[in-house]
């Protein structure tokens, strides 16, 4: 069987999404000009600047941020390159997205979508307090109301409804909610109120709430990933580790948390009726690819 690295898997779903999105589009001539706009909301993980322009320490925009880019410079993404939505907007013929907050995205630009993750928030409002002041998902949904009358503006209501159904719409959040709140300190607020599984229990209903919001803000076409193995990120295995090893309580809270997106995401659809909400378990592709790097140097590699 095949199998294939992150990106590709993502690219993968997000094509087939596209192509998806356009068949059920409502009726009408689409031209090659017609805007397929992409909204990414979540975390550190897709968030493309949008802390740049906040009071906050959780910022990338100094080095290494941003090395192997062609400028080598910092942009705001958490990462040495490109990330996440940047490769997903080239594979579905999309510019890169400006956060939502950079004073440059106006007029036409808005129809190509807009970015409104911001680094250090979870699926829970306490989540990432020490981060201050950040854009929580109640904010990111907020805003994305605002962007709609934006649009309105330019290209009236009827059109901005149809481009919100027809776009590409990716979240990812849910790592921070155990790396920074529930396992934060050893006896957090989270930990004594909660065990792990009535805390993924918390989180799970607290997601499907933002996606339903998503639903009624008009999104039709939603990625959804769970975390990946938050517990062998550099700063947690600095803290955790033992003789180089990821935690396995962290491990096992992903697995749980992971399975229980999916699954909540399968209910969802079956209550509206529709496929809206594609979910993908990223846990398993990141550790292969960290156990097995030679496996991926051409990016795809067989069984």
């Amino acid at each position: 069987m095949s199998k294939m690295t992150l990106v590709s898997i993502l690219l993968l779903f997000c094509s087939s999404l596209a192509i998806r999105a356009q068949s059920n589009a409502p009726s009408g001539p689409i031209t090659k000009n017609s805007p397929r706009a992409f909204f990414v909301f979540g975390d550190s993980l897709v968030d493309n600047g949008n802390n740049n322009f906040l009071l906050t320490p959780a910022r990338a925009d100094a080095p290494p941020y941003g090395i192997d880019l062609p400028s080598h410079r910092p942009t705001g993404r958490f990462s040495n390159g490109k990330n996440i939505p940047d490769l997903i907007g080239e594979q579905i013929g999309v510019e890169p997205l400006f956060p939502y907050l950079d004073p440059k995205l106006n007029g036409k630009k808005l129809l190509k979508g807009a970015n409104f993750a911001s680094a250090g928030i979870g699926i829970l409002n306490d989540t990432g307090f020490q981060f201050v002041n950040i854009l929580r998902m109640p904010t990111q949904l907020r805003y994305f109301e605002e962007y709609q009358k934006r649009v309105s503006a330019l290209i009236g209501a009827e059109k901005t409804k149809k481009l919100i159904n027809k776009a590409l719409v990716l979240i990812t959040c849910g790592g921070n909610d155990f790396v920074n709140n529930y396992y934060l300190v050893r006896h957090s607020l989270r930990s004594i109120q909660y065990r792990l599984p009535d805390f993924v229990r918390l989180l799970i209903t607290e997601y499907e709430k933002i996606l339903v919001r998503l639903h009624k803000l008009g999104a039709r076409k939603v990625l959804v990933t769970a975390t990946g193995p938050f517990g062998c990120a550099p700063a947690v295995m600095a803290m955790r580790s033992w003789k180089g090893k990821c935690p396995t309580d962290l491990k096992n809270a992903a697995d749980l948390f992971n399975r229980q997106v999916t699954a909540m995401t399968q209910l969802l659809n079956k209550k509206l009726g529709s496929d809206v909400f594609i979910s993908v378990d990223v846990d398993d592709i990141y550790m292969d690819f960290s156990s097995r790097p030679k496996y991926f140097e051409a990016g795809i590699y067989y069984e």
